[in-house]
C-alpha cells in the first residue's frame, strides 16, 4: 500500500462519524500493546489556545535538548502535519508503515465482533505507534474534541494535564453551559498528575479546580498571572509579569494577539511546574529562545505584507473575539477586506454578529469540506446582521478575488474554518514558489 492509498483508507473511516467514548480505543490499543503507557505525556485540552500552547511547549522542550513528539489536529495543508517528531512531520513512508500496523489491529477488532474505530481514533493510534518507535523523551498531546471521551484520553498517567481555555463550541456534544463544557474538558485530569488551568470563567474554573482536588492533583491557575508592559507589534508581542522561582522573566513572541500572551503564560506555567518537580531540566535562556521561536500556522498568520494578508482559523466565539481584538489593536483607520467561510454546523448567526463588528468590506467564501456553509447563505446572514456582503463562492474563487482586489485594501483577512484558510495558505505558498522560480 502506498501513501495515497493509505490516506484514502484512513479517510474511509469517516463514515463511522465522530463518536466520543474510549471503548473502541481501549480495545484497539490493547491489540497494539498499549505503547502509550510507556510515554511521558503532556496532555492539553481546551476550547481555544491548545494548539498554540502545544507549539510553545514543544519548541521550549526541543530548545532544551529534549526529543519531542507533537500530536495535533486538524491539519492545514498536509495530513502528515498532525504527527511530528523532533520538529519534523512524520514521513509518508513511516505513516504508511505505522498505519498498516494499526489496520491489522482493526481487522482483529472487527473479526472479534467489536465496533469499528472512528477516523480520529485510527489516526491517534497511528500516532502512538509512531511515537513509540522513535527515541522520544516527551509527547505533547493535543485533545481532539472535549476531553473525557476523546481518543487521546486513553493516556492514564500524564506528567501534566493542561486546560487552556473554556468557551462555547460543540454545544450539541459538550454541553450548553461553560460549567458543563469544563466538566468534559476536566475528564483528562488523572489521579496525582499536576493540573495547569488557564480558564477565566469563574464557574468553569471552579469545576476544573474541584476535579483536580477530587483526584488528588496539585492545581496551578495560570490565569492569575497577569502580563505587564505588553508591547504589541505585527512582528510579535513581548511582555513581563511571569517569573521563574520569583525572578522576573521577560518574554518575546513571534505570535500576535493578547490571546497569545495568555497562551504563552499557560505554557510557561507548565514548564515551571515540570521543572520544579524535576521532570525536566531547563536553561532559562533556552526557554526564552523556545518561546520566541514558536509559531502556529493558521493562527493570525501573515502570508504577505503588501498588502497585509492574514489568515486566521477563528471558528468559534472566543476565536472570533480574539481576531476582533487584534484588528482593534493594529488596524485602526486601515481599509480592510474580511473574507469568511464557515462550516454549516457552527453557530452561524452568533459568529457572523461578531465578525460584523470588524470594519471594512465583507465577502463570503466556502471551506473545502462537504459540511461547508453555502456562501450565499453566509452572505444572507451577514446582510441580516446589517452589513453588505459579496458572494465569492469556493476558496479558489476567493483567492482569485484577493489577487484581483489586493491593491484596493491595506489589510485582507481570511478567517473562519480551517478548511478554508488551509487551502488559501497552500495556494499562496505555491504561487510564491512559482514567482521565485520565475526570477
Amino acid at each position: 500500500m502506498n501513501y495515497e492509498e493509505t490516506i484514502e483508507k484512513i479517510h474511509g473511516f469517516q463514515k463511522f462519524g465522530s463518536r466520543l467514548g474510549l471503548e473502541r480505543m481501549t480495545v484497539l490499543m490493547d491489540l497494539l500493546g498499549n505503547p502509550q503507557d510507556r510515554m511521558k505525556v503532556i496532555h492539553v485540552a481546551g476550547t481555544n489556545g491548545k494548539g498554540s500552547v502545544c507549539r510553545y511547549l514543544a519548541s521550549v522542550l526541543k530548545e532544551n535538548g529534549y526529543k519531542v513528539g507533537l500530536y495535533t489536529s486538524p491539519y492545514l495543508e498536509r495530513f502528515t502535519e498532525r504527527i511530528e517528531f523532533d520538529g519534523k512531520e512524520i514521513s509518508k513512508e513511516d505513516l504508511t508503515d505505522c498505519a498498516e500496523t494499526v489496520f491489522r489491529a482493526v481487522d482483529k477488532m472487527l473479526a472479534a465482533g467489536y465496533e469499528s474505530p472512528t477516523e480520529f481514533e485510527l489516526v491517534t493510534a497511528i500516532g502512538f505507534v509512531y511515537f513509540h518507535r522513535m527515541p522520544m523523551d516527551i509527547l505533547v498531546l493535543e485533545v481532539g474534541l472535549g476531553g473525557r471521551g476523546d481518543s487521546t484520553n486513553i493516556i492514564e498517567a500524564p506528567i501534566a494535564s493542561v486546560i487552556t481555555s473554556i468557551s462555547y463550541d460543540h454545544r450539541n456534544v459538550l454541553g450548553n453551559t461553560l460549567g458543563e463544557i469544563a466538566r468534559e474538558k476536566a475528564g483528562i485530569i488523572k489521579t496525582g498528575s499536576p493540573v495547569i488551568s488557564n480558564v477565566d470563567d469563574p464557574e468553569a474554573a471552579r469545576v476544573i479546580r474541584e476535579a483536580a482536588y477530587e483526584r488528588g492533583c496539585d492545581f496551578y491557575d495560570a490565569s492569575q498571572t497577569k502580563p505587564t508592559d505588553v508591547t504589541k507589534s505585527l512582528d510579535g508581542y513581548s511582555f513581563k509579569g511571569f517569573s521563574f522561582a520569583g525572578a522576573p522573566f521577560p518574554v518575546e513572541l513571534k505570535m500576535i494577539g493578547m490571546h497569545q500572551v495568555s497562551n504563552a503564560i499557560c505554557a510557561l506555567t507548565v514548564i515551571e511546574v515540570l521543572a520544579e518537580r524535576g521532570i525536566i531540566n531547563i536553561d532559562l535562556e533556552k526557554v526564552r529562545k523556545g518561546m520566541k521561536g514558536a509559531l502556529q500556522k493558521g493562527r493570525l498568520e501573515i502570508l504577505s505584507r503588501e498588502p497585509l494578508l492574514i489568515i486566521d482559523g477563528a471558528h468559534n466565539e472566543a476565536g472570533v473575539k480574539a481576531l476582533t481584538r487584534v484588528v482593534e489593536d493594529h488596524f485602526q483607520d486601515k481599509k480592510i477586506l474580511l473574507i469568511i467561510g464557515m462550516m454549516a454546523d457552527k453557530e452561524v448567526d452568533r459568529l457572523v454578529e461578531i465578525f460584523c463588528s470588524i470594519p471594512g468590506d465583507i465577502a463570503a467564501s466556502e471551506p473545502d469540506n462537504p459540511r461547508k456553509l453555502n456562501a450565499e447563505l453566509l452572505c444572507r446572514a451577514v446582510k441580516q446582521a446589517g452589513r453588505d456582503c459579496v458572494v465569492l463562492g469556493d476558496w479558489e474563487k476567493s483567492c482569485d478575488y484577493i489577487y484581483e482586489n489586493r491593491d484596493k485594501y491595506d489589510v485582507i483577512i481570511v478567517s473562519g474554518s480551517i478548511y478554508l484558510i488551509g487551502r488559501v495558505r497552500e495556494r499562496f505558498a505555491n504561487d510564491n514558489k512559482k514567482s521565485i522560480a520565475g526570477l
